[in-house]
C-alpha cells in the first residue's frame, strides 16, 4: 500500500503509545541477534512478523525480546528508534518499556535504562524530547506489577513520567492490580493501561474506575458501548488509537465480530465524531511494519478531514505528561507550524 502524503507530514509530531521493544525492524532482529551468535534468516524473521490473532503476535513479541540481552541491546534498539521519530518530525515522545519482561529474564532494569536515556540525551537527538512509560505484563501478575512499579522508584528526574499495564488483557482481573497503581499514583507517576483491545467495554470501565488510568491503551471496544463513549467524552479520558496494530494483531475483527475486518471498520472517526479524546499512535510500529506517518495517511483514507487531522495531532501534544508550561510551548510551536502552513 502507497502511503499517501498529508498535511500532517510537516508539522511537529508527538507520539504517547509507543512500545521501545515493538520498534524493533526486522533488520534490527536479525542484527541484535547476531551479537548473541544467533543467526537469523530475513524469511524466518519475516515470517515471525505475520500474526493470525492476538496470542501470536504476543509470542513474537517474546521471541523478539530474547534477543535483548544486555545494555548495548537497548541503546541500539533505542538509536534506531529515536532516528526514525526525527525522520517523521516528532518532537515529542513518551515510550513505553518492558521493565517487567526486564525483570522476569534477571536482568537489571536500572542498567538497561541508564543506556537507553544516555542514548537519547545523546547530541544526535537533542532536538526530541523524550519522556518514559514503565510497563507491567499482565499475564505477569500482581506480584510482578509490584516490582515494576519500586523498579521506577527514584526515576522521575531521570523522565520516567508514568506506570502502565499492557499484554493479554484477558489473563487476570484489573482489581487484582489495584495496590500496584495505587503505589505509583503515591510516588507521583501518571497511570495508563491498556484494555478493550482485545476485552470489552467493561475491561475499560475497570481500568477507569478500579485502577484509575488516566488513558487508555487501544479502547476500540468504546465502540460498542455508547454510555461509555459518552461518559468518557465528558471526562476527557483519551484513548489512543493504534489501527494498523487494531487490524493486524485480529483485536478489530474480535471487536466486530467478523473475521474480514478491514480497515474501513475502525471506529477513530466515529470516536472523533462522538466527541472523544483520541492520541493516533503506531504501539509496535516495526513489529506492524508502519510508522507515524502512515497512521495519519490511514487516518485520512477513513474519511477524516484535515481540520481532523490536525485535531488528531494536537491531542497528543494536550494529552501528554508534561508540566502545563512545557506542554502549552509544544502546542504553541505546533499551532505556528500549522499557521505557516497555512493550515490554521
Amino acid at each position: 500500500m502507497t502511503r499517501q502524503p498529508t498535511i500532517v507530514d510537516a508539522l511537529p509530531k508527538a507520539e504517547l503509545h509507543l512500545h521501545l521493544e515493538g520498534s524493533i525492524r526486522p533488520e534490527t532482529v536479525i542484527e541484535v541477534a547476531a551479537r548473541h551468535s544467533v543467526k537469523l534468516t530475513p524469511a524466518e524473521v519475516n515470517a515471525r512478523y505475520s500474526y493470525s490473532d492476538f496470542a501470536s503476535f504476543i509470542e513474537t513479541f517474546k521471541w523478539v525480546t530474547t534477543f535483548l540481552r544486555d545494555p548495548d541491546d537497548y541503546a541500539l534498539i533505542t538509536r534506531r528508534l529515536l532516528d526514525e521519530l526525527l525522520g517523521q518530525n516528532v518532537v515529542y515522545a513518551e515510550i513505553t518499556i518492558s521493565a517487567g519482561v526486564m525483570l522476569r529474564r534477571r536482568q537489571s532494569v536500572e542498567a538497561n535504562f541508564t543506556a537507553i536515556r544516555e542514548t537519547a540525551q545523546s547530541v544526535p537527538f537533542s532536538r526530541l524530547r523524550t519522556a518514559w512509560i514503565f510497563d507491567a505484563a499482565r499475564q505477569f501478575g500482581a506480584d510482578s506489577a509490584m516490582e515494576v512499579v519500586r523498579s521506577s522508584s527514584g526515576l522521575e528526574r531521570s523522565g520516567v513520567v508514568a506506570f502502565g499495564m499492557g499484554g493479554d488483557e484477558l489473563s487476570l482481573p484489573a482489581v487484582n492490580f489495584r495496590p500496584a497503581f495505587d503505589l505509583a499514583r503515591g510516588a507521583g507517576l501518571h497511570v495508563v493501561c491498556h484494555a478493550g483491545e482485545i476485552g470489552g467495554p467493561e475491561a475499560v470501565r475497570d481500568a477507569i474506575e478500579l485502577l484509575g488510568a488516566e488513558r487508555i491503551g487501544h479502547g476500540i471496544a468504546v465502540m460498542r458501548d455508547p454510555a461509555l463513549a459518552e461518559s468518557l467524552a465528558m471526562r476527557r479520558i483519551v484513548l489512543e488509537n493504534c489501527p494498523t496494530s487494531n487490524l493486524l494483531t485480529g483485536a478489530l475483527a474480535k471487536q466486530i465480530n467478523r473475521p474480514d475486518a478491514s480497515l474501513g471498520d475502525h471506529p477513530l472517526r466515529k470516536f472523533l465524531e462522538a466527541g472523544l479524546s483520541v492520541a493516533l499512535s503506531t504501539d509496535d510500529p516495526g513489529m506492524f511494519h508502519t510508522d507515524l506517518q502512515t497512521e495519519y495517511s490511514r487516518a485520512a483514507s477513513l474519511g477524516l478531514s484535515n481540520q481532523q487531522l490536525l485535531q488528531l495531532a494536537e491531542q497528543s501534544f494536550t494529552s501528554a505528561f508534561l508540566p502545563p508550561i512545557d506542554k502549552r510551548k509544544l502546542l504553541d510551536d505546533f499551532r505556528s507550524a500549522a499557521k505557516s502552513a497555512g493550515l490554521l
